[in-house]
């Protein structure tokens, strides 16, 4: 099958299917136009917004980022940025709900640790229980454990996000068995959720068989922020084709390219 006559390849969280295998963020950016252009550069579907930091619609005197990014051109995707217990970032996701009409897709996150920003595994638990039962699709940051990973997907999170290194931090994958490891085991959709520096971060993720990666600093540091939404989106294109193509089986010692077996002289 050609690249031309390839069935188009979409992935599905809590029943919506999306082309887009690049969710970004909307903090850290100059201003709301650097944002809104670098969101449409990086062609994301899914756009992720920290309920805490961010006004969507709890602060009337602000501008409110929803009317830069419209619910019926994108998915938003509230999230428990800066929540460090189960009952602020339940209250979080509740009050989310309530701002965006009943929306019950969420990104849950509760972190363990000012300096590394790793999740509190046990909080994170507790409040995606907590969360399920009441209605909310819980999209979950967690760390590259794979035995935590398959827990959160049994207790029923629609998704699970292992970080590839700190948030913020750039550094890229650290423990690519690892995530290929919850890969493997997994039966909701796993997206690789912190620690992207460049492209080749997103490729490698792709080419790990992830089905997305999730990213904000990475692309808002950057010099210029629209350019590598550009990049990235390219990045997990590229990364994702490699996957599915099947990569060469990697060898110790040199394989000729044209071998001297049958040859002229």
């Amino acid at each position: 099958m050609t690249a031309a006559t390839r069935t188009p390849d979409s992935f599905t969280i809590a029943g919506r299917e999306y082309q887009s295998r690049l969710l970004v963020g909307t903090g850290k950016y100059k201003d709301l136009d650097e944002t809104a252009a670098a969101i449409e550069a990086s062609g994301a579907e899914i756009v992720t917004v920290a309920v805490r930091r961010t006004n969507i619609g709890q602060s009337p005197n602000e501008p409110n980022v929803l009317d830069l990014l419209p619910p019926s051109r994108y998915t938003i995707l509230p999230n428990t940025a800066g929540c460090c217990d189960v009952d602020s970032a339940v209250r979080t996701c509740r009050l989310a709900r309530e701002l965006l009409d009943g929306h019950n897709l969420v990104k849950l996150e509760v972190l363990g640790d000012e300096k590394t920003l790793f999740p509190d595994v046990v909080a994170t638990i507790s409040a995606a229980e907590e969360l399920i039962k009441d209605g909310f699709e819980v999209m979950v940051y967690t760390n590259d454990d794979p035995i935590i990973a398959k827990r959160l997907e049994e207790i029923g999170c629609c998704a699970v996000m292992p970080l590839a290194a700190p948030i913020g931090s750039g550094l890229g994958i650290r423990n690519r068995l690892n995530i290929l490891t919850i890969v493997e085991n997994a039966s909701v959709p796993v997206l690789v959720d912190a620690g992207v520096g460049t492209a080749s971060d997103a490729a490698i993720a792709m080419e790990l068989g992830c089905d997305g990666v999730l990213m904000n600093t990475a692309i808002a540091a950057a010099k210029d922020p629209v350019l590598m939404a550009s990049a990235m989106r390219k990045g997990i294109e590229a990364g994702r084709e490699a996957y599915l193509a099947g990569r060469m089986p990697a060898k110790r010692y040199a394989s000729a390219s044209s071998p001297i077996e049958g040859t002229f002289f």
